[in-house]
């Protein structure tokens, strides 16, 4: 996953406290390919999650889940949060994905994109705002070549960098790595502004 390495920042901004997890602390199996990997995936988090809920101290409710439209990916995740006895609170599931675009711009959320791997994504893509011009760019690649304008089945991936339930604004030096048909940012330096 790009950019994990700026979840500290987030969560910071946010004002939440971050919970690291890492798939070697789990002894995770280590497969590129999630549909071959299956819930093997989830290992890591359910474990964590599972001594998070243990802890005197700590609440633990559910689990917010971002999917739009990937029925693999919360099917997997209901069924983790079934095995945990906790909920799983999904408010974009379903939900129109243009609409959801314009409602994230409506709102201020400054977002960048941080890695492509489609058709129509070339390397100019890497970096870009993710604003009404580049939805209406995804739009005319939706109808070319089925891109998801919310990257929903791995087309590009994103960053929030500014939004309204951040405190400070995240701010980005990069370069790019493109690797002919595909590409992702290299953070070279990222502050809190």
């Amino acid at each position: 996953t790009p950019a994990t390495e700026l979840a500290e920042l987030a969560a910071e901004s946010v004002g939440v406290d971050l919970v690291e997890v890492s798939p070697d602390d789990f002894g995770a199996t280590d497969v590129d390919d999630a549909g071959a990997q299956g819930d093997a995936e989830l290992e890591p988090m359910e474990a964590a999650l599972r001594e998070i809920a243990a802890a005197d101290d700590l609440d633990l409710a559910g689990v917010t889940a971002g999917a739009v439209e990937s029925e693999f990916q919360t099917d997997r995740i209901w069924g983790m949060c079934d095995r945990l006895g906790i909920d799983l609170f999904a408010p974009l599931w379903q939900r129109d994905p243009v609409e959801l675009a314009e409602a994230m711009f409506d709102a201020d959320f400054e977002i960048r994109i941080i890695q492509v791997a489609a058709y129509g994504l070339d390397e100019s893509w890497l970096g870009r705002r993710y604003d009404a011009d580049a939805l209406d760019d995804l739009l005319a690649l939706r109808e070319e070549y089925g891109v998801h304008p919310l990257g929903e089945g791995g087309e590009f991936e994103t960053y929030v960098v500014d939004g309204p339930h951040m405190d400070r604004r995240i701010d980005l030096t990069y370069d790019t790595v493109w690797e002919g048909d595909r590409g992702h940012i290299e953070v070279r330096d990222a502050t809190l502004e």
